[in-house]
C-alpha cells in the first residue's frame, strides 16, 4: 500500500486541554473514512495534516512532506472541502471556482477552462453564473466540492460532504467521490458522521474518540463478524427451514428485523451442501445468501464506549 499520510505519536494541547493524545495512523490508497463522535479531534487532526496548526509533539507527514516545515507544499498538493460555508459574496459560482484554480497556481485562462469542467463533473449547470450567496444548501456543496478538487489534488479531504443533502443530490456526490477514487485515482479521506456513507464509498476505516485513534482497519476487516456465519432469505415461512436443518444437527435462527430471514452459524462452502439438502427437504426456495457481516453502527458504538470507559 502507497503511504500517503504518516501520524507518530501526534500530540495536541490547548492550553490544559488535550486535543489529540499519541495519535497513531496511516492512510493509503482508495477512500478512507475518519469517524468520531463530536469533540473526538476530527478537526484538529485535519488542521495538523494541513500543516494549520502547531503540534505539541509527535511527527506528520503528508505525501511525503514534513507538516511543519513543508506545509505550503502539502496546501498545493491537497485538497480540502470544509463543512462550513467559505465563499466570497459578490462572486459568481465559475468565479469562486476560478479563484481556487488561480491560488492553486493555474494560469487565469486556464483557470476559467478548468472551472467550467469541474462545474460540469459536478452537475452545475447555468447556476454557476448566479451569485454564491443566492445558492441552496445543495448547491453551496457542489460550489465547494468543485473549489476543492478543480487543481486536481493529489489528496482530497471532505468534511461532511453529504451533510443536509436531499437523497439524490446525496447519491450523486457519492457517486463523485467514487468517480475520483476508481477511475481517477485520487486518495480520499472522508470525514463523517453518516456511517451508510462510509459503507458505500469508503476501503479503510479509522475512529477517533477522546483525541486518540480506537480503530483503524480495512472496511471489510471491520465489519467482518468474530465467528463465521451466514445470512439466507428464503420465500417461504423460515421455519420450515429451521425444522429441517436441525434434524441435520444444524442450528439456525431467525433474524428478528428481516422477514424470512434466517443465520446460521458457520462458512458459506461449509454449509451449502446441508443448506440446499434442507431447503428441498421443507420445499423451500432459497433467494439470497450472504456472509453475516457485522454493523459498522455497533463497531462504532463500541469504540466510543471504550474511550468513555478508559476515562471514567
Amino acid at each position: 500500500m502507497t503511504e500517503l499520510v504518516r501520524l507518530e505519536h501526534l500530540q495536541k494541547n490547548y492550553g490544559s486541554f488535550c486535543a489529540l493524545q499519541d495519535v497513531n495512523l496511516t492512510v493509503g490508497e482508495g477512500v478512507t473514512g475518519l469517524l468520531g463522535p463530536n469533540g473526538a479531534g476530527k478537526s484538529t487532526l485535519i488542521k495538523v495534516m494541513l500543516g494549520l496548526v502547531r503540534l505539541t509533539a509527535g511527527k506528520a507527514t503528508v505525501l511525503g512532506h514534513d507538516v511543519v516545515t513543508e506545509s505550503r507544499l502539502i496546501r498545493e498538493k491537497v485538497g480540502f472541502m470544509p463543512e462550513d460555508d467559505c465563499y466570497m459574496h459578490g462572486l459568481s459560482g465559475i468565479e469562486s471556482v476560478q479563484m481556487a484554480a488561480c491560488l492553486s497556481c493555474l494560469p487565469p485562462v486556464e483557470a476559467l477552462r478548468r472551472g467550467h469542467e469541474i462545474l460540469d463533473f459536478c452537475g452545475m449547470g447555468q447556476e454557476r453564473y448566479r451569485n454564491v450567496e443566492t445558492y441552496s444548501t445543495g448547491m453551496r456543496q457542489k460550489l465547494r466540492f468543485a473549489m476543492a478538487i478543480v487543481h486536481s489534488p493529489q489528496l482530497l479531504i471532505l468534511d461532511e460532504p453529504t451533510s443536509g443533502l436531499d437523497p439524490e443530490e446525496r447519491e450523486a456526490m457519492l457517486n463523485r467521490i467514487r468517480v475520483l477514487s476508481k477511475r481517477f485515482g485520487m486518495a480520499i479521506i472522508l470525514c463523517t458522521h453518516i456511517l451508510p456513507d462510509v459503507q458505500v464509498v469508503c476501503d479503510s476505516v479509522a475512529i477517533l474518540a477522546g483525541g486518540a485513534v480506537r480503530l483503524s482497519s480495512p472496511l471489510q476487516d471491520v465489519l467482518a463478524p468474530s465467528e463465521p456465519a451466514i445470512f439466507v432469505q428464503v420465500d417461504r415461512d423460515p421455519h420450515l427451514l429451521q425444522a429441517e436443518l436441525q434434524k441435520l444437527n444444524q442450528s439456525c435462527s431467525e433474524i428478528e428485523d428481516k422477514p424470512n430471514f434466517v443465520v446460521l452459524d458457520g462458512d458459506i462452502q461449509e454449509l451449502s451442501e446441508k443448506l440446499w439438502q434442507a431447503a428441498h427437504a421443507a420445499g423451500v426456495g432459497i433467494l439470497k445468501m450472504s456472509p453475516a457481516l457485522s454493523s459498522l453502527e455497533d463497531v462504532f458504538i463500541k469504540a466510543v464506549m471504550e474511550d468513555q470507559h478508559a476515562h471514567s
